[in-house]
């Protein structure tokens, strides 16, 4: 079992935590962002987070691991494998919408567990919570490495984060480092 402290020091030696000015996936903009995809490239990092991860759905009878790409498709695949089940990936359509395409499938009555790296709204995560449902998923769970809302966003499922953060993001039109012509910049895979 890893603590919190752990964690934090496997983020801290991978560089995982940014300061900056930020456009984050959901649009709002940040002082703070957190690039999970740089742990991503140790394995043995990779492994142990996602074991840990793995191990709070233990006895969940999970069927099927999901993320939505492209953050949380190393994440799913690690932990279906400590889980023993199959791995598949959400990815945006050209119409900008959530599909679950390459031929993967979610049959009806399995189980679902969805991962992903950074929640803040969890606008990704809830996208494909109603991919699967709409297939006939039964999701039974999230996981998550960060919760950045510090635990204000709910699932309607168990949740569970490896680090529950609270990490002060504004929408745009509020933002002080914007008003200080502070430039921005968007990390990720999603365009402005």
């Amino acid at each position: 079992m890893m603590t919190s402290k752990e964690i934090m020091e496997v983020f801290r030696e991978t560089n995982v935590l940014r300061e900056g000015h930020f456009k984050l996936t959901s649009g709002r903009h940040s002082r703070q962002y957190l690039q999970c995809a740089q742990v991503l490239q140790y394995p043995r990092f990779t492994e142990s987070l996602c074991q840990e991860l793995a191990r709070r759905f233990k006895g969940e009878e999970i069927d099927v691991v999901i993320a939505p790409a492209i953050g949380g498709i190393i994440i799913a695949y690690e932990v279906a494998k400590v889980l023993g089940t199959r791995s598949v990936f959400a990815e945006r359509g050209e119409d900008g919408k959530m599909t679950i395409r390459r031929g993967f499938t979610i049959e009806d009555d399995e189980n679902v567990l969805v991962v992903e790296d950074v929640i803040t709204t969890g606008g990704s995560v809830n996208e494909v919570i109603q991919l699967v449902r709409e297939r006939g998923g039964n999701v039974r769970g999230v996981g998550v490495f960060v919760d950045r809302s510090g635990g204000r966003i709910h699932f309607g499922v168990k949740t569970e984060a490896l680090l529950s953060m609270e990490i002060q993001s504004y929408e745009p039109e509020e933002c002080p480092l914007c008003k200080e012509g502070v430039p921005v910049y968007k990390p990720g895979s999603r365009k402005f």
